[in-house]
């Protein structure tokens, strides 16, 4: 089973995930925070197999904290999912160890099958 934790700033965002998430056995949701202090905080004390990740966090941003994860806990399968979709933050997530890069806007219903190991998109 898949430990998930969900770090965005909009809970509508967390909410929607949580829904279509525990629609699946292979996952259960372990926390979820708001900003990237939390998020740090939650990565830390839950130690989750996977982060579902914002870019822009009302502390800091998703890349700060995907830096952070990476270097601390490279198996952690860090998620994401942002309405931020260009080139530049793409691949500067790669760079630093992103597993994955969803669109919120075109790719939400992937995230069951990325979290569970669908492959990188």
């Amino acid at each position: 089973m898949k430990q998930v934790l969900i770090v965005d700033d909009s809970k509508p965002i967390r909410e929607r995930l949580i829904t279509i998430l525990a629609e699946s056995p292979q996952i259960r949701i372990v926390g979820q925070a708001g900003n990237g202090q939390d998020g740090w905080e939650a990565v830390q004390d839950l130690k989750p197999d996977t982060v579902i990740l914002d870019i822009r966090l009302p502390d800091s941003t998703g890349i700060v904290l995907l830096k952070k994860i990476k270097n601390r806990y490279p198996e952690v399968n860090v998620i994401m999912l942002t309405n931020f979709d260009n080139r530049l933050y793409r691949r500067q997530c790669r760079l630093l160890g992103a597993d994955h890069f969803l669109n919120k806007t075109l790719e939400f219903e992937k995230i069951i099958e990325t979290v569970t190991g669908g492959r990188a998109h």
